[in-house]
């Protein structure tokens, strides 16, 4: 499953790339909002972090001219760019006439399956449902996300199932254990698939005994540079 950061951010973006598992961002003008810079700047500065992933760049128009105007627009800005428009009718028929132009699109805001049949009947390169958003009002959202995966297998649709509104790290691990192609998420949610009580309890572990047993080692332990020391040549 290919991990996408769902945020506008550098700062996070650049930390999530350097650990080597970042495939892409998805960005939304709320999350570009909150960086009060100009948002070709903002997608061209993510588009050069996450190097070859897949950036999302959403319009804001309502009407389909509009829609066509600033997706032809936001993808020539960089190749990474996917165009994100909303699940609309008029959404769904602008990702028609961009997808025959062989423009990647992104349809957001999925919450049924029907809507799911929908836009990958239009082309849609990436389909995002929303499941934290679901399970906010007391629907399942990763049954959504079973539905949508059993119809795509059935038909053989090429749209991969963008996993969004993932709310904690359970939610990530479920989507995959369903078989969604990508799982988009909060930084503060990706910093916590790292975290288990175990492991710091046995790394701290772990330090102790090498610090006791660092005398009774001798010349071993000497030769390996401590935490914070560099050898240099004489």
């Amino acid at each position: 499953m290919k991990i996408f950061l769902d945020t506008a951010n550098r700062d996070e973006i650049r930390q999530a790339a350097e650990m080597g598992v970042l495939d892409g961002v998805t960005t939304n003008p709320t999350l570009a909002a909150k960086e009060k810079k100009p948002f070709r700047q903002q997608i061209l500065e993510i588009c050069e972090i996450v190097k070859g992933g897949a950036i999302s760049a959403e319009v804001v128009s309502t009407d389909y001219d509009g829609m066509l105007r600033e997706g032809r627009e936001v993808t020539s800005w960089h190749p990474s760019v996917v165009v994100k428009l909303p699940t609309t009718p008029t959404g769904v028929r602008a990702c028609h006439t961009l997808s025959r132009e062989g423009i990647r699109v992104n349809m957001t805001l999925v919450f049924s399956a029907s809507q799911a049949l929908l836009v990958a009947k239009a082309g849609a390169y990436f389909a995002s449902p929303f499941l934290g958003r679901l399970d906010d009002i007391s629907h399942d959202g990763m049954a959504l996300l079973r539905d949508i995966l059993t119809i795509y297998k059935n038909y053989n649709f090429s749209t991969e199932v963008l996993a969004a509104s993932l709310r904690h790290p359970l939610h990530v691990v479920e989507a995959a254990k369903a078989g969604a192609h990508i799982a988009t998420m909060p930084f503060k949610v990706f910093e916590q698939l790292f975290k288990h009580p175990l492991t710091d309890r046995g790394l701290e572990a772990f330090l102790k005994d090498w610090e006791k047993a660092r005398e009774s080692l001798g010349d071993i332990v000497e030769a390996i540079p401590q935490s914070g020391t560099r050898k240099t040549g004489s």
